[in-house]
């Protein structure tokens, strides 16, 4: 193997392990919250930050990142509305976002977009500088959530306690909202817009049998979300297939395989 391929295959490996550490880490709140479709909604409202991109001749990384964010602090705002259910909600806003995307996508003149590489991922295309800037929103993110471990976990387990524990749970909430919809947003080149919300939820629900405690759970999701990357990287390495559902595949064997075993759940 030459050096040239080695760089290429160590770069894309990195990006999809940096990846993999906060989707772990994101997702066991993810599943304690019960907010699986919040995660789906994020990550279609991502593909319409790509078409923005585009359309507007901007950079579509930041498009992406702009426009997550936008979707998160709505739909924290939307919260708090109670008109209709959360989930009803949810559903308009992740497939008005998904639909206005791939419209706005026709009307992109002299670009070639590459629509599955956004939809499914494409690890292999990932830069240097991808993934330097990968490495920054990491340390960003995972030290936000550090900081705000106590009282995000607090709410978890009951708001109303919470709110008279002293918990900003509206700053709270919209803080880990926002680092979702981060993670989603530079999520998206290394699984793609459809599968990025699995690798929130596959390995931190495959963690919930192994852990006894929040912080157990949290790290052992994130090794899972990690193996499931190294797996599937090789997996499509040997056998040359799609790189972003082979990650997903070997998320959900790790998943199947756990629970098929007589493991005692610690909580």
């Amino acid at each position: 193997m030459n050096d040239g391929l080695a760089d290429f295959i160590i770069r894309a490996l990195a990006a999809g392990i940096l990846v993999a550490l906060l989707t772990g880490a994101l997702g066991v709140f993810i599943i304690w919250r019960r907010m699986a479709y919040f995660g789906d909604t994020l990550s279609h409202a991502s593909l319409l930050g790509v078409s923005l991109g585009f359309v507007l001749g901007i950079s579509v990384n930041i498009s992406i990142i702009a426009v997550s964010l936008i979707v998160a602090l709505l739909m924290a705002a939307m919260q708090h509305k109670r008109h209709l259910s959360n989930d009803t909600l949810l559903g308009i806003l992740a497939h008005s976002s998904l639909s206005l995307g791939l419209v706005a996508l026709a009307f992109v003149e002299g670009v070639k977009v590459d629509l599955n590489a956004w939809l499914f991922g494409d690890i292999l295309a990932v830069s240097s500088q991808d993934l330097g800037s990968f490495a920054l929103m990491t340390v960003l993110v995972l030290g936000t959530l550090l900081f705000i471990w106590k009282p995000l976990l607090s709410l978890t387990v009951h708001e109303d306690l919470a709110r008279v524990e002293g918990v900003n749970v509206t700053l709270v909430s919209t803080v880990y909202t926002l680092l979702v919809a981060l993670t989603i947003a530079i999520g998206m080149k290394v699984i793609g817009a459809l599968l990025i919300s699995s690798l929130l939820v596959i390995p931190a629900a495959a963690a919930r049998k192994l852990s006894r405690t929040p912080g157990e759970m949290t790290i052992i999701s994130m090794l899972i979300a990690s193996l499931a990357v190294c797996l599937g990287f090789l997996t499509s390495y040997l056998w040359d297939t799609p790189t972003g559902p082979s990650i997903v595949l070997m998320a959900s064997l790790i998943f199947v395989i756990l629970h098929i075993l007589p493991i005692n759940r610690g909580q």
